[in-house]
């Protein structure tokens, strides 16, 4: 299997028009699928749009148009041999909707698990299960906004294995920045950001296992895009020594056995 996976973050323009978002995001998954990506994820609502500023009541949103699309980056997908993470309301008859992220073409969809207090009150149904998946034999997993306020979120991801997350959002922050940085660090995994051009200062990129940016977007639209590379020199610390050490630390058993008599070539006489 090979040790390398070639990932886009695609800063794109989210706008209140279903069917013009997924046109821009086939434009923008082809000139991720000619810079050799393999994955490209994009940032929340990209295909709905986003809800409180574009989205004013759900009354809005054309489900039957969302599908259409849904239904065409699955098939341009395919034909590429991308997949596509993409930001978008998930219906939920009788309930409100999801704020998700969809693996396009496999349909798998994760639900955002911590809203906002206005996503909560008067927008989103809420998510309650971590989702994973792989791909080229990396193992991704998953989160939405102000979720990079929730570090138990990155840390269980760690421990089911994930080697990269993707994070998708409307608009991250310098907080944010610092936030996602300390999160791939201290958990010695990669993390894509994908914001969307409407807000993209600080803009998109993806961050490496040592908590430094490898690529990041432009002004505007744009795409930026790196190889994860598990037997990188650059990261041999980060994931294979500082990541087994600080998973063996959290499990807390070599405290609790005490500490070990000193090495006799240790003692000076």
């Amino acid at each position: 299997m090979p040790n390398t996976i070639r990932i886009a973050v695609v800063q794109s323009l989210v706008q209140p028009d279903i069917a013009a978002n997924g046109s821009h995001i086939r434009d923008l998954l082809e000139q991720a699928g000619a810079r050799g990506a393999q994955l490209a994820l994009f940032g929340e609502g990209a295909l709905s749009g986003y809800v409180k500023s574009q989205i004013t009541d759900w009354a809005q949103v054309d489900w039957a148009e969302l599908k259409q699309q849904r239904h065409d980056i699955a098939t341009l997908a395919k034909k590429l041999g991308i997949v596509a993470d993409v930001g978008t309301a998930t219906e939920l008859p009788g309930k409100r909707p999801y704020n998700s992220l969809e693996v396009i073409p496999t349909g798998l969809r994760y639900h955002k698990r911590f809203l906002s207090n206005t996503e909560i009150t008067d927008w989103y149904s809420p998510g309650f299960e971590p989702v994973e998946f792989e791909l080229g034999n990396y193992r991704f997993g998953m989160t939405i906004c102000i979720e990079t306020s929730f570090p138990e979120l990155f840390a269980a991801y760690e421990a089911q294995d994930v080697d990269c997350v993707l994070h998708a959002t409307y608009g991250m922050g310098a907080i944010g920045d610092v936030l996602l940085r300390s999160h791939a660090a201290t958990n010695c995994f990669w993390l894509a950001v994908a914001t969307a051009s409407n807000h993209a200062d600080p803009a998109s990129g993806i961050i490496g296992p040592d908590g430094n940016w490898l690529a990041r977007c432009g002004d505007g639209v744009d795409i930026a895009v790196a190889e994860l590379d598990r037997v990188d020199p650059a990261f041999d610390i980060a994931l294979n020594k500082a990541r087994p050490w600080r998973r063996l630390a959290r499990q807390g058993q070599i405290y609790r056995d005490g500490p070990k008599p000193p090495r006799t070539s240790a003692i000076r006489h």
